[in-house]
């Protein structure tokens, strides 16, 4: 059986055609994508939220299936519904439910039922769909609603559905935890709530999430949905979570009286390295308070190798700014990555400084440079080796494997124009690799 689309033409646009260009008016180019164990991300019209829930699902590895959480605001159906048999439809096609998971998760939680009632005329798993078909349109699913509970339950759910992920043969499998944060409040009161409600999340504490949602009367409406997605993921071995992105409906409507939060994280199984803790920790400094944080006590090994380095800075996607030595000019690579993050945040000549309003909607990269050898043209592989470009005094650097240089002319084109080097005069080259750390 089908379970037939509700929210088509309401919450996202009824055909393919015109959904297809609207979540392309959100990517903003190729991310670099994780291996993620679970997500958050918002179920809210397109036009208010679809682009967080675009941010999140371009910066994962597409999966063979998605189990997607969702809270019943309908009040209909069992309290613990999942479906194990059929199909999804939405104007990009039908997406099989993954019976065999499902009928596993089924099988270990003592809470879950089998109830299509629940998911008829619920919206929060549906409006998912369109938005990872277009990354992943051959995808399964496994759609679960939970209803308000205690902790326990929660626990039990999840936990199932990590004993259930653990027994499968391979496949790749995405958690969601389908959820909106705080409703019709102003936007300061709104940004407060959620940002302590998401401090949770990036702990992965999800007993601290109920509480503080409960505490603090936070209308985040999936709560739920993420606490039994934080407990499968640290079942499954889950370290650390990233903020993607946060906004809320004022920031499409104009209207900030009474909003809906919406954020965008990303739970994984690798911490976050330490030079882009650092690099990031620096940026948030500086940009928050003016204030330039010391070196960790204790550097890692990498932190107490001399290498040039760079630190470059997304925003949704596409670059923020990016600044770096060619060479080591401090005593380590913890002192260069402070300085260089300082300076990729606020003195990139070709952006304005960051905002500490745009924080929320940055990634940030580490690259640490070899030292510089001598090459000839023939010796250059954009892929594998950066390059330096000199004439005189004038020297430029691009740094390896970076999205739309594809052949050794086109480095050194864009590295001699970045030089101020015209075509014309004679250069000398440098190769180097780096190391590069998200």
């Amino acid at each position: 059986m089908t379970r037939q689309p509700i929210a088509s033409g309401r919450f996202y646009p009824g055909n393919a055609e015109q959904i297809k260009a609207l979540i392309d008016s959100f990517t903003q180019g190729n991310e670099d994508k994780v291996d993620a164990i679970g997500v958050v991300a918002p179920h809210a019209g397109y036009i208010y939220s679809g682009s967080v829930a675009t941010a999140v699902f371009s910066r994962v590895e597409p999966a063979d299936t998605y189990i997607i959480i969702g809270p019943n605001h309908t009040g209909m159906g069992k309290p613990f519904s999942i479906m194990t048999v059929g199909s999804w439809k939405t104007p990009l096609g039908e997406v099989p439910i993954d019976s065999t998971l499902a009928q596993s998760i089924l099988a270990k939680s003592k809470n879950l039922q089998e109830d299509r009632t629940a998911h008829q005329n619920e919206h929060s798993i549906e409006v998912q769909l369109p938005i990872i078909q277009y990354f992943k349109p051959d995808l399964k699913i496994v759609p679960i609603i939970l209803s308000v509970a205690t902790l326990e339950i929660y626990h039990e759910i999840g936990a199932a559905i990590a004993q259930a992920i653990k027994e499968t043969d391979g496949k790749s499998i995405l958690i969601v935890a389908s959820s909106d944060m705080t409703h019709y409040e102003s936007q300061e009161a709104a940004s407060a709530k959620d940002h302590r409600a998401i401090e949770e999340i990036l702990k992965l504490d999800e007993e601290g999430l109920l509480n503080r949602v409960v505490k603090e009367r936070i209308s985040m409406c999936g709560y739920a949905s993420v606490v039994t997605m934080l407990t499968a993921a640290k079942i499954l071995g889950a370290k650390t979570a990233e903020l993607v992105r946060y906004q809320t409906s004022g920031d499409a409507s104009g209207d900030y009286s009474a909003v809906v939060g919406y954020a965008g994280v990303i739970v994984r199984r690798y911490e976050m390295s330490p030079l882009v803790k650092l690099a990031k920790e620096t940026v948030e400094a500086y940009v928050k308070e003016r204030r330039i944080p010391k070196p960790p006590v204790e550097l890692t090994p990498e932190m107490k190798e001399q290498a040039g380095v760079f630190v470059s800075i997304k925003k949704d996607g596409q670059l923020r700014g990016c600044i770096g030595t060619f060479e080591p000019t401090r005593a380590n690579v913890a002192e260069e990555i402070i300085a260089n993050a300082v300076s990729a945040a606020t003195r990139d000549p070709r952006f304005l400084p960051i905002t500490p309003q745009e924080l929320d909607r940055l990634s940030i990269s580490v690259d640490v440079l070899t030292k510089p050898e001598p090459a000839e043209f023939n010796e250059l592989d954009p892929r594998k080796y950066g390059v330096i470009a000199e004439c005189g005094y004038r020297r430029g650097l691009l740094l390896p494997d970076l999205e739309g240089v594809d052949t050794a002319k086109d480095q050194v084109s864009i590295c001699c124009q970045k030089a101020g080097i015209s075509p014309n005069e004679p250069i000398k080259l440098s190769k180097f690799q780096v190391k590069r750390y998200h």
